[in-house]
């Protein structure tokens, strides 16, 4: 551990905290309806869509909306992978994708995943790319803030049956949000020297007398997009460890920024539409010492040689003086490898440039874990916002457990109902991880993907399941899922950890709509103290542990322990 990198990770977090307040501010005007200077065009979309802008839904309707816009683009893009090689833009002539895998994608892009079994550049024609995948990136990320947004408004309003509309707020996220900064970075990712082309592939000659084959294609639209949205996708194989995704140090800085942006204005957001900025300045108090504290940890570890290779013990190195650089970029180095590892699986992002699969033990449960506490510590843009507000609720409800009366959150006495949706949300996602990863290890066809035994190769089986049903899309990429039991039963995680998780929450947003105020009183555990970030860290942290621990010192915990007892699985 350096100074240099802790300087990294400063600026790093003094440029978020200097962009994110303008833009959260920005966000709530646009969802509150004040901005409406892209009207010539946002009007036209509404009229030709037959969209009626100034009516309403109820939660329930906005919930059919969302799931109907999702069903229809998932069935596009699973078209789209089939008959790619019958559609234009295909210089390659690559053939269809295989229906497993397709599915596998299709349900990855739609949820906002970004999970990819495959290698992109040898199996999706730029028309996939652009029309199917890249299609999905502003759309799966406009719906995950339109939800939040609704939610928000739930919290907001009094004795209100709706919460917005569901075809407008998406628009919006879009028109207003996704589509001009994603222009204003696509453009500065080129000046980087991202490509942006539809050529067909190069074919270079060596000096070997050797041929090689050099991936083309619009390379920085979609990279400006997949990290923004928090999608993660990459375009090529190796993500944002490629010299075209991730050319230079300051496009690395550019795109863990944009990871982040719009998951930590949305605390802003909140704050403002809800009347209460404190609010929203304690929740992303809450999510930076989350951040800051899994930072710590994957640098620490990464810091640190691998005591496993032969020469090298845990006080003295040869190869790796530096610490462990196994599988990581060297002009990003340790501090830039950790630093992006912890902050694209804070957000539901995904994308990386390096291999967690090659992180030190306790590196690389940093990662597992971030997404495994529900990708909250600012999550997918939308999605990151709603899962903390969920753990809001559970940490008001245990405060007024605590005084021994009703619970209040912004005004809104918290009853039963509100609580059973929010357990309801917190159960699901660990119920379908941990039930498939015990299905998997169980099943040949489960363990047949693994390439190490022991513990890693468990640790492999574990992240792959908590990344879909976090929708996360980040790999221990030693894990081979590009198989039939893979690809069928990580699509429908990926679908239970977006959709199932999202209903129960816009059933909470329905209800607290419907809620009268209530003035506070002396006995009202205010939301906007230091005491309150205390109190959220804590309820987020024991439920993460009661959770997932058992798991986790199965996998990651228990490979450290023998590692550093020599212990080794080939």
């Amino acid at each position: 551990m350096t100074a240099n990198g802790w300087l990294q990770f400063v600026v790093f977090f003094l440029a978020l905290l200097a962009f994110m307040r303008p833009l959260g501010i920005y966000m709530a005007h646009v969802f509150s309806g004040k901005y409406g200077f892209l009207g010539f065009i946002e009007k036209p979309i509404y009229r030709i869509c037959g969209v009626r802008s100034d009516e309403e839904m109820t939660w329930r309707e906005y919930t059919v909306a969302m799931l109907l816009l999702s069903f229809v683009s998932l069935l596009l893009t699973y078209i789209f992978e089939r008959l790619q090689y019958f559609l234009p833009w295909n210089p390659q002539h690559l053939p269809g994708v295989e229906q497993f895998l397709a599915w596998n994608t299709a349900a990855s892009f739609t949820t906002n995943t970004n999970w990819q079994a495959y290698t992109p550049e040898t199996t999706m024609s730029y028309f996939t790319q652009m029309a199917g995948l890249a299609w999905h990136n502003f759309f799966s990320a406009a719906a995950g803030i339109a939800v939040a947004v609704a939610l928000v408004r739930g919290i907001a309003r009094r004795e209100s049956k709706t919460i917005g509309n569901f075809w407008v707020d998406t628009t919006r996220a879009c028109l207003y949000v996704l589509l001009p900064l994603c222009i204003l970075f696509s453009l500065v990712l080129v000046s980087q020297g991202v490509i942006q082309n539809l050529h067909p592939y190069t074919v270079a000659h060596t000096i070997e007398h050797q041929t090689q084959t050099i991936a083309q294609g619009p390379v920085a639209s979609q990279e400006a997009i997949k990290e923004l949205g928090t999608n993660g996708g990459g375009f090529f194989n190796a993500n944002s460890a490629h010299p075209f995704e991730n050319p230079t140090p300051f496009s690395n800085f550019i795109e863990m920024f944009l990871i982040f942006l719009i998951g930590g204005a949305l605390t802003v957001t909140l704050g403002r539409m809800t009347g209460s900025p404190g609010h929203g300045w304690a929740v992303f108090a809450c999510m930076s010492i989350l951040f800051a504290a899994g930072f710590t940890v994957a640098y620490w570890a990464e810091s640190h040689p691998n005591p496993g290779l032969h020469g090298v013990s845990a006080h003295a190195s040869s190869s790796q003086a530096g610490g462990n650089m196994e599988g990581k970029e060297t002009r990003f180095g340790i501090s830039q490898s950790a630093l992006f590892a912890t902050v694209t699986t804070d957000a539901s992002c995904g994308a990386v440039n390096s291999m967690h699969d090659s992180f030190m033990p306790l590196g690389g449960m940093i990662p597992l874990l971030n997404i495994e506490l529900g990708e909250i510590i600012f999550g997918g843009v939308g999605s990151g916002l709603y899962g903390m507000i969920i753990f809001v609720v559970l940490s008001v409800f245990i405060a007024g457990l605590m005084v021994g009366r009703t619970p209040e959150y912004l005004g809104k006495k918290i009853e039963a109902y509100d609580v059973q949706m929010s357990m309801l949300y917190v159960l699901i996602f660990p119920l379908v991880i941990l039930t498939l990863t015990a299905v998997s290890v169980l099943l040949p066809m489960g363990l047949g993907g693994i390439s190490n035994p022991g513990p890693h190769g468990f640790t492999q089986i574990l992240y792959a399941f908590s990344s879909a049903a976090g929708n996360n899309g980040s790999a221990f990429a030693g894990l081979n899922a590009n198989t039939r039991w893979y690809n069928t039963a990580l699509g429908f995680t990926m679908l239970i950890g977006r959709f199932l998780m999202m209903v129960p929450m816009l059933a909470l947003a329905g209800n607290l709509a419907r809620k009268k105020g209530v003035p506070p009183s002396p006995g009202t555990f205010p939301v906007h103290t230091p005491l309150f970030t205390i109190l959220l860290t804590g309820v987020i942290l024991i439920v993460g542990a009661l959770t997932f621990f058992p798991a986790l010192s199965l996998g990651p915990i228990l490979e450290h322990l023998l590692l550093q007892h020599g212990i080794l699985f080939s």
